[in-house]
C-alpha cells in the first residue's frame, strides 16, 4: 500500500470525522474575527515546487497608524490562543494532503523566503514531500535551533519507513492531547543561517 494512498484516504478519514469540529472552528473564528476564515500562503514543497497552505486564521489584519501590521502578539485573539493551543488552525491541511501537496508526515513547508537560506544538505528536505508533522516536530517542535531541526528533516527525508510514520503521528497525537511544544507565533518567525537562530513551528 503506498504513502499516496494512505495519506488520500486518511485525510478524506479525518476530514469526514472531523466535519463537526472543523465547522465549530470556523464559526468561531467567523464570530470572533469576521471573513475569511482561512489563510493561505505559498510554501515550497516536493523538489521545491509551490503550492498554497491552508490554515485556519488565527489573529486579526489590525494595522498601526501607518498601515504597518501590529505585532502578532497584539493581533493575537482569544479564540485564535485557543485553536493554536489545540492546533485546530492546522487542520484545513487535510485538504492540501487530499490534494497531493502534502503528506501527512514528512518536514514542515517552510516560507518560501527561506528558499536561498538553505546550505546544500539542508536542501535534502524538500526531496520527500513536506507533511502536516514530522519527525523535528515530536523531537522538540519549538524548542530546537533551525539546524536541529533541519538535521531531523534531513534524517527522515533519507530514512523514512512506514512505521516511522506510524510513529510520528502517534507521538503527535499524544503532544497535541497534552499541549506540549505548542508555540503562538505559529512557525513564521524569520530564519537566517546563523548558528543560535531559533526554530518555529
Amino acid at each position: 500500500m503506498g504513502k499516496r494512498f494512505v495519506d488520500a484516504a486518511a485525510a478524506l478519514t479525518l476530514l469526514i470525522i472531523l466535519s463537526p469540529v472543523i465547522g465549530f472552528t470556523a464559526l468561531l473564528i467567523k464570530k470572533t474575527m469576521g471573513g475569511p476564515v482561512l489563510f493561505k500562503q505559498l510554501r515550497p514543497g516536493l523538489h521545491e515546487e509551490l503550492f498554497f497552505l491552508y490554515k485556519f486564521r488565527t489573529m486579526t489584519d489590525e494595522t498601526d497608524e501607518k498601515g504597518d501590521l501590529l505585532p502578532d502578539s497584539l493581533r493575537m485573539t482569544r479564540a485564535g490562543a485557543m485553536i493554536r493551543r489545540w492546533s485546530l488552525d492546522e487542520l484545513p491541511q487535510l485538504w492540501n494532503v487530499l490534494k497531493g501537496e502534502l503528506s501527512l508526515v514528512g518536514p514542515r513547508p517552510l516560507l518560501v523566503e527561506y528558499l536561498s537560506e538553505y546550505t546544500d544538505e539542508q536542501r535534502l528536505r524538500h526531496t520527500v514531500k513536506p507533511g502536516i508533522t514530522g519527525l523535528a516536530q515530536i523531537s522538540g517542535r519549538n524548542n530546537l535551533s533551525w539546524e536541529e531541526k533541519f538535521a531531523f528533516d534531513v534524517t527522515y527525508a533519507s530514512s523514512r519507513t512506514f512505521m516511522m510514520d506510524m510513529k510520528i503521528l502517534w507521538l503527535t497525537f499524544i503532544k497535541v492531547l497534552k499541549r506540549e511544544g505548542i508555540d503562538q507565533e505559529g512557525g513564521v518567525q524569520k530564519y537566517k543561517r546563523a548558528p543560535h537562530a531559533e526554530a518555529g513551528r
